[in-house]
């Protein structure tokens, strides 16, 4: 293939450290490759007949949208944001090797713990499971991009925040007060990074298939299985993650109310050849166990 493959991404830093990963991986299979950032900012006419499957985030709306236009070839998104539909003619082609899962809680000072306390996050399931743990808090809302959200929590008086560690590990501003919030379930495909490509496009595709890692392809398949039949186009505190050891799949999932007064949870393992439906299982099981009953509270309270 001599076409150069034109790599979309957002212009921030945690997108462009992404799409310079999947840069330099392809280079060193013999591609060639450029980086197009295509501004996050929503500006972009959005041609309704393009669009026939209802994706909520606006980031890989506008990147899937570049590429249906042609202006880039593959785009590379943090795995967690992409909706579990992908736009009709879009597929994802490869799923690189996962990174830390977890989430963490970057502080001032750890004393509120046992208090009252403010902590901020813009994530309905962090914020969910930190009321499920710790109802006497307040969460404020967090939002922008990682430098942004930090620079924010330095700003106002909260006494911290919630981020995903893979995010921070990446380009490198860690702070050293954190602690790891291992009880937190992470979102589905948190820590994963997907490369989507045009279905039409048969050659791009098979390139971009080269990096896929089988076992984070595998894993992140059943999170946002289970995210996507519990959803049913309608956004909750939803965290899921899978693991595999030898030939043994394992998946934990939760489902919590908005204000995290209530929550649903699943612990199951599998054989690994049986990993295609197992999310969706998971998922069936959680709605047995009164999941529907607190998805329709969800969207009820969403749409008052």
């Amino acid at each position: 293939m001599h076409k150069t493959i034109r790599i979309g991404t957002r212009d921030s830093q945690l997108a462009l450290w992404q799409a310079k990963t999947v840069q330099k991986r392809l280079e060193d299979l013999g591609y060639a490759t450029e980086i197009i950032a295509v501004k996050s900012t929503g500006d972009l006419i959005l041609d309704k007949p393009l669009y026939e499957l209802g994706i909520t985030g606006i980031f890989t709306k506008t990147l899937d949208v570049a590429m249906l236009n042609g202006t880039v070839d593959i785009a590379v998104h943090s795995m967690k944001d992409v909706p579990t539909l992908l736009p009709k003619g879009i597929v994802q082609s490869a799923v690189l090797e996962r990174a830390n899962v977890n989430d963490i809680l970057v502080y001032k000072n750890l004393d509120f713990l046992e208090t009252q306390g403010t902590i901020a996050t813009g994530s309905l399931r962090r914020k969910a499971q930190w009321l499920n743990k710790y109802p006497n808090h307040t969460v404020e809302d967090l939002r922008g991009n990682v430098i942004t959200r930090l620079q924010k929590l330095e700003d106002n008086n909260w006494d911290a925040a919630i981020f995903a560690k893979a995010g921070l590990e990446r380009i490198n501003v860690l702070p050293k007060q954190f602690i790891e919030l291992d009880w937190m379930v992470p979102a589905p495909a948190q820590g994963a990074m997907v490369v989507v490509t045009l279905e039409k496009d048969k050659d791009i595709t098979e390139a971009v298939s080269k990096l896929n890692d089988t076992h984070t392809d595998i894993c992140t398949y059943v999170e946002r299985e289970f995210l996507r039949i519990l959803e049913a186009g309608c956004t909750a505190p939803i965290g899921g993650i899978a693991t595999i050891t030898n030939d043994t799949i394992a998946f934990t999932g939760v489902l919590l109310a908005l204000d995290g007064s209530k929550k649903l949870s699943i612990n199951k393992t599998d054989n690994l050849n049986n990993y295609k439906d197992f999310g969706k299982r998971c998922a069936l099981e959680l709605i047995e166990k009164g999941g529907k009953e607190l998805m329709d509270s969800i969207k009820k309270e969403m749409n008052s």
